[in-house]
């Protein structure tokens, strides 16, 4: 069986691929550029089992034919993770926004014109599913079954914004497709992702944007004030690749699969830094050893948590493993 997975060379993916290879699936992974296929190939050890197709520019619909075009009655699955996350910008609509919803429209457009796949998988987020205004309200409850009020126009006020509107219009995107052809499709909704990088190489002094948060923290000094002080929901990025393979294995189609396993503030964090990794020095923030006491809206995924029937890494484990990642790779262990 072989599966598509786009984006291959992302934080998300290369979990999804370490797993996928682990059970034996012939995986073909999108890539920006060659060399950037030959690093992830000589990464996972150069499997004969993996291959890579260059797609330059998601934000092009046509971009995902040719690959369709050539292998298209061989992909049984996609995994379409790629999509754009980082805040590093002013052109909302250009930088975000049209790469994430015509990058979905392009794969499922391929599909339609060329595949014979039997599952989708489209990585979504949370950011599709709360409503910005309403994360610091700890008494809000958000479900599967919610949606991002935002529109095209009023998410462009700044680049979070236009981030979370970005995963809303192409989650939509991608279920208007369903609608419209009847494919067997399931989103995956992660909230902020944690977890060590699937290959100590790529740690770099600036992480991802989700486990920057970690790694603020990491690098903080005594008596430093939290900035910002986060209170929000977490989810191991191993647990969000195993979910990708569990959407299609059992067949839950139709389903959007939230992935959240609690909430967590920054003092948690700084509270596993200075239990576990003493040698640091970091800040002590503001309420030691108290945890969250401004906690902010909850996520209730139990209904996914049980579709997916598998443990999800507890918030001590996953802060674990990324700093032990992170000082390992600047010799501060």
């Amino acid at each position: 069986m072989a599966v598509l997975v786009t984006g291959a060379t992302g934080f998300i993916a290369q979990w999804v691929i370490h797993y996928l290879l682990r059970e034996n699936y012939r995986v073909i992974g999108t890539v920006r550029s060659q060399e950037k296929g030959d690093k992830l190939h000589r990464q996972f050890g150069s499997p004969s089992n993996l291959s890579f197709e260059i797609v330059e520019d998601i934000s092009d619909t046509e971009a995902f034919e040719p690959i369709f075009e050539k292998r298209g009655n061989i992909i049984d699955i996609v995994l379409h993770t790629a999509s754009p996350f980082h805040f590093n910008t002013s052109n909302y609509e250009k930088d975000l926004l049209i790469p994430a919803v015509n990058g979905t429209k392009g794969v499922l457009n391929a599909i339609k014109k060329y595949g014979n796949v039997k599952h989708i998988v489209v990585t979504s987020s949370y950011a599709a599913i709360g409503d910005v205004t309403k994360f610091a309200d700890g008494s809000c409850v958000f479900t599967e079954k919610d949606w991002n009020p935002t529109t095209w126009k009023g998410c462009q006020t700044d680049p979070v914004n236009a981030y979370f509107g970005s995963k809303k219009f192409a989650e939509e995107a991608a279920w208007q497709f369903n609608k419209e052809n009847n494919v067997s499709l399931t989103t995956i909704n992660p909230v902020l992702v944690f977890g060590p990088q699937k290959f100590e190489e790529e740690v770099t002094s600036q992480l991802n944007t989700s486990n920057e948060v970690i790694n603020g923290l990491i690098h903080s000094k005594p008596g430093d004030k939290i900035e910002p002080d986060e209170h929000f929901v977490y989810v191991d990025v191993r647990d969000v690749a195993k979910a990708h393979l569990v959407a299609f294995q059992k067949g839950l189609s139709g389903q959007r699969l939230g992935l959240c396993n609690n909430r967590f503030s920054s003092q948690d964090i700084l509270d596993i830094l200075n239990e576990k990794f003493p040698q640091l020095n970091v800040s002590k923030g503001p309420e030691p050893g108290k945890g969250d006491t401004r906690p902010g809206a909850l996520f209730d995924n139990s209904r996914s948590k049980k579709l997916l029937g598998f443990p999800f890494i507890g918030l001590e484990q996953s802060v674990y493993d990324t700093v032990f990642q992170v000082l390992n790779k600047e010799g501060n262990l």
